[in-house]
């Protein structure tokens, strides 16, 4: 799964840490989702969604060999 979460973060002006503040989890959660180490559930998709004002689509997309 790719995901633009770092991206959307830069440019809301976040760090990571203030992300993982605004929905809950560690800072090194948000690390592992940006360098695709760990694919969030759909709660957490959700949340982050919605901390970008998004939808879930503009954030995550499945590669080919998901």
């Amino acid at each position: 799964m790719k995901n633009n979460v770092k991206i959307h973060r830069a440019i809301a002006g976040y760090t990571q840490q203030d992300l993982a503040e605004k929905i809950g989890v560690s800072r090194q959660t948000i690390n592992a989702i940006e360098s695709g180490k760990y694919v969030p559930s759909t709660v957490l998709s959700l949340k982050i969604a919605r901390v970008f004002e998004k939808s879930m689509e503009d954030l995550f997309s499945l590669e080919g060999t998901d």
